[in-house]
């Protein structure tokens, strides 16, 4: 895993009480990362909003 999305995935940690800013910040995550980057950002999402109910609307954007 590359620094950049380590850090990624730390700040959609941190924002992750608030879908909007989750959304927001995967959306500028994408504009940065390389095309690998964020295959394996997609697959953290997939696992990580797998219990989130809420959340279900984030995978419609993955």
């Amino acid at each position: 895993m590359t620094e950049r999305l380590s850090h990624t995935i730390k700040i959609l940690e941190k924002v992750s009480f608030n879908k909007d800013l989750f959304i927001k910040e995967f959306t500028k995550a994408i504009n940065f990362l390389l095309p690998f980057e964020i295959d394996q950002l997609k697959e953290w999402i997939v696992d990580y909003t797998k219990n989130k109910t809420e959340f279900k609307d984030v995978l419609l954007l993955v």
